[in-house]
């Protein structure tokens, strides 16, 4: 009886209860994919949008010239990270900054971040960069130096819009596309 007159007006707050949930579940999912292992092929860390593919200077780590391809995560997107190669982590550091948004460019360098170096098994050097974007405000990472590390797994997590920078040597075989949607373990960036 004392429900009835609520229900009308609790409606709209039970469908958009609903709907943020839905919206978390799918969010924060650990996907389930078909994994397929090999050495000589880096697989995408992250599900997005490749929004760049270019040569550039990496300052902080290798201070020369590389290859960055750079994947955007939109809300709608998986935001759990993986390791795209196995190795050791040589290097990893914690940067407090801004939070641009993960499309702008300084989003790499002015942005709270995450840099993880991984050298594989063949000496390859690969740079991997978790950026947090104007919405994220929280990016987990589950190494730390020395660690040894198997591709395809958990490498941390960005909640919410953020972006993944990926260094990787010159004469580097790209396959990803600009403008293309990857996902993680199983669509490759990259062969060695």
């Amino acid at each position: 009886m004392f429900l009835k007159p609520c229900l009308p007006a609790l409606l709209p707050m039970i469908i958009i209860t609903l709907v943020l949930m839905v919206f978390f579940l799918r969010f924060f999912r650990i996907p389930s994919r078909r994994l397929i292992y090999d050495e000589k092929l880096l697989f995408s860390p992250a599900d997005g949008k490749v929004v760049v593919i270019e040569e550039t200077t990496e300052e902080e780590y290798f201070k020369d010239r590389r290859i960055q391809v750079s994947i955007f995560m939109s809300v709608w997107d998986v935001h759990i990270n993986f390791f795209p190669v196995s190795g050791k982590v040589k290097y990893y550091r914690y940067h407090p900054g801004d939070y641009l948004v993960a499309r702008h460019p300084k989003s790499s360098t002015l942005n709270e971040r995450n840099t993880i170096v991984i050298e594989t098994a063949s000496g390859k050097e690969i740079l991997v960069r978790q950026i947090a974007g104007f919405v994220a405000r929280k990016i987990s990472c589950y190494c730390k130096e020395g660690d040894a590390v198997k591709q395809m797994d958990e490498l941390g997590f960005i909640k919410f819009g953020s972006r993944v920078d990926i260094f990787l040597p010159l004469g580097t075989e790209i396959t990803a596309t600009l403008g293309r949607h990857v996902f993680a373990k199983t669509d490759v960036i990259a062969k060695f």
